[in-house]
C-alpha cells in the first residue's frame, strides 16, 4: 500500500488499505503543521522534566510558584462550558477496540474517555485501528461481531465521548516528520480532530478531551497553543475544544491552578488519576532515604497525602467554574463469587459516596457492570442537579499536607509478590497488544504497572523496605520470586486458553526495570522500543 503523503512526512509501518482515510494528506498535514510548530518546546518541557528530577534527587522540595502567585491570586474563572459536559457523574474508560467502545458507549455512563494511552497498547494497528473505530462510532456507523456470531451495535442513547491521547513523553515512532518522530500526543490528538471535530460540533457534543501526565502549567500552555492552531487550522472557533486536565504526578498539584488558567478558554476542568499519582510520588523522591511508602493496597485515598490532594483538587476547580473529576475505581464485578463480588460492588459505592460527599461532580469506574452503582451514589448526594459546581471546598492544602507520605508499613511477602505478580502479568498481555487487563479482580492498566515495579526498586533501595517479618527487601529476594510468580502468571493465562508467548520476555523486562541501578524513568519507553 503506498499513500501520498505530505511532503516530509514518512511512515515506516504497514497501512492496510482500509486505513488510507484516516491516513490521508491532510490529516497528515495537520500532524505534520502541529509537529513543526511545537516539537521544540515539546523537548525543551521534557528536558525541564530531567532537570526538574536532578534538583529534587538532590533534596529540592516541591512548593507553589513564586512567579505564579498572581494566578493563584486572580479573580477569574475557566470559560463557560456546553451543556454536553455538564453532567458527567459516571465515565467509563477503555481502549479504543471496536468491542469495548461500543460497550463503553452503551453502558449507561453519563461519559466515555476514550484511550489511546494508559489502558491501550501503543502497537501501530491498535492506534490507527482505533482511530477508525472511533470516525465509524462518532458517526454511529460502528458494528463488530464476536466468533460466535453474536452482534454489537450502538444504542440510540450513547454516552458523552472524550479522547485521551498519549502523555508529551511517548513518541509514534512509525510516523516521522523531517526524519524526526512525532509526538504520539500529537499525533493521537491531530488525527482524531482533523476528521471528526465539525462532525461531534455538529452532533452536539465535542471535541473534548482528556490530557495525561503533565507536571507543569508550561506542559498544559503547550495543549493551549495545539488547541488554538488546530482550531484555526480546520476553521472552528477558538475555545470549542473543551480538556480535562489528569492530576497524576506530585508536581501538577503544586500547579493546579495555574494549569486550569493557561487551558482557561478550552478547560473542562481537573481528574484525580490516583493510580499514576502514587507511581508519581514514588518516582520523585525514589533517591529520598526518608521516603518509603507501604504496599499499593494500603495507599487508600483516605491515607493523608492522597485525600489532601482530592479535596485541593475539587477546591481548585470549583473556585474556577471547572468540573472536578474523582479517579478511577479499578475494582471489577466478580463473576461465580458471590461474596467476593459483594466484597468489590461495595468497595465501588465506598469509592463513589466518598467522592460524592466531598464535591466531586462524577468518577471513574472500569466496567459497565458498576455505572449504575457510582450513578445511585451521586444521586444520593446531588438528586437532580447534574453537578456541584458550586460547592467549595474550605481550608489551606500545600508542601505539609501533600508531602506528608504515610503509611510507611505494611510491606508484607504477599504485597511483594503481588506486584511481581500483576507487574509481569500486565508486561506480557502490554506486549501482545492489549493494554487493558482484569488481574486479580482489578482493571489494570499501564499506572498500575508503574506503581507494582516502581514499589518493588523503592523497597530494595531504600534502608525502610523492610517486610513486616523483619527481612530486608534484596534484589536477590526479588530474583528468587520472579520465577515463581512467572509460572502462576502462566497458570492463570492457560487457564483462560491465551497464548503465553510474551511473558518470558516480560518477567525479563520486570526484573530489568525494577532492579536496575539508576531507576528508568517510564516502563513503557523501552517497552515501547521492543515492540513491532
Amino acid at each position: 500500500m503506498s499513500l501520498t503523503l505530505p511532503a516530509g512526512v514518512q511512515i515506516t509501518a504497514p497501512i492496510k488499505p482500509e486505513w488510507e482515510f484516516i491516513l490521508s494528506p491532510a490529516a497528515l498535514e495537520l500532524v505534520a503543521r502541529l509537529h513543526r510548530a511545537f516539537e521544540p518546546r515539546r523537548q525543551e518541557l521534557l528536558k525541564a522534566r530531567l532537570e526538574r528530577q536532578a534538583r529534587i534527587d538532590a533534596g529540592e522540595m516541591p512548593d507553589f510558584l513564586p512567579e505564579t502567585q498572581q494566578i493563584r491570586a486572580g479573580d477569574w474563572k475557566v470559560a463557560p462550558l456546553p451543556k454536553a459536559l455538564e453532567n458527567r457523574r459516571v465515565e467509563i474508560t477503555g481502549p479504543v477496540e471496536a468491542k469495548m467502545i461500543i460497550n463503553a458507549f452503551n453502558s449507561g455512563a453519563d461519559s466515555y474517555m476514550a484511550d489511546f494511552e494508559d489502558s491501550n497498547s501503543p502497537k501501530w494497528e491498535n492506534q490507527v485501528q482505533g482511530q477508525v473505530n472511533l470516525y465509524q462510532a462518532i458517526r454511529r456507523e460502528l458494528s463488530f461481531t464476536n466468533e460466535t456470531g453474536k452482534v454489537y451495535q450502538l444504542n440510540d442513547k450513547i454516552a458523552t465521548l472524550q479522547i485521551r491521547p498519549r502523555g508529551w513523553h511517548l513518541d509514534e515512532k512509525h510516523v516521522l516528520v523531517d526524519g524526526q518522530r512525532v509526538s504520539g500526543g500529537i499525533f493521537d490528538f491531530a488525527l482524531a480532530f482533523f476528521h471528526n471535530a465539525k462532525e461531534q460540533v455538529a452532533r452536539g457534543a465535542g471535541p473534548f478531551y482528556y490530557l495525561p501526565k503533565m507536571e507543569s502549567h508550561l506542559e498544559a500552555r503547550l495543549w493551549n497553543d495545539i488547541f488554538v492552531m488546530a482550531q484555526d487550522h480546520i476553521g472552528l472557533p477558538q475555545g470549542t475544544i473543551k480538556a480535562t486536565v489528569l492530576v497524576e504526578t506530585i508536581l501538577a498539584t503544586f500547579e493546579m491552578e495555574e494549569i486550569l488558567y493557561e487551558l482557561r478558554q478550552h478547560s473542562a476542568g481537573l481528574n484525580a488519576g490516583r493510580w499514576d499519582y502514587i507511581f508519581s510520588c514514588i518516582k520523585k523522591f525514589k533517591n529520598n532515604k526518608d521516603f518509603c511508602l507501604a504496599q499499593r493496597s494500603a495507599i487508600t485515598m483516605e491515607v493523608p497525602f492522597m485525600r489532601a490532594y482530592a479535596l485541593a483538587l475539587v477546591q481548585a476547580c470549583h473556585k474556577r467554574g471547572a468540573p472536578a473529576m474523582g479517579g478511577m475505581s479499578a475494582l471489577i464485578p466478580i463473576k461465580n463469587d458471590p461474596v467476593a463480588n459483594e466484597k468489590a460492588l461495595a468497595g465501588i459505592r465506598h469509592d463513589k459516596t466518598r467522592d460524592a460527599n466531598d464535591g466531586f461532580d462524577g468518577g471513574w469506574v472500569a466496567h459497565p457492570g458498576l455505572v449504575s452503582i457510582a450513578a445511585e451514589e451521586f444521586q444520593k448526594v446531588l438528586g437532580d442537579k447534574p453537578n456541584q459546581w458550586e460547592k467549595q471546598v474550605e481550608g489551606k492544602f500545600g508542601p505539609k499536607d501533600w508531602l506528608n507520605f504515610q503509611p510507611e508499613q505494611p510491606i508484607t511477602e504477599a504485597g511483594l509478590r503481588n506486584n511481581i505478580n500483576v507487574g509481569i502479568h500486565y508486561l506480557g498481555s502490554w506486549l501482545a497488544g492489549n493494554g487493558c487487563v482484569p488481574i486479580h479482580n482489578l482493571m489494570e492498566d499501564a499506572a498500575t504497572a508503574e506503581i507494582s515495579r516502581s514499589q518493588v526498586w523503592q523497597w530494595v533501595v531504600s534502608p525502610k523496605g523492610v517486610l513486616d517479618d523483619g527481612r530486608k527487601v534484596t534484589a536477590g529476594m526479588v530474583r528468587s520470586l520472579i520465577p515463581e510468580e512467572l509460572a502462576k502468571v502462566k497458570a492463570t493465562v492457560s487457564a483462560q486458553g491465551e497464548d503465553t508467548a510474551t511473558y518470558d520476555q516480560a518477567a525479563g523486562i520486570f526484573e530489568t526495570m525494577s532492579l536496575a541501578p539508576e531507576f528508568p524513568e517510564f516502563l513503557t519507553l523501552p517497552l515501547y522500543e521492543a515492540m513491532e
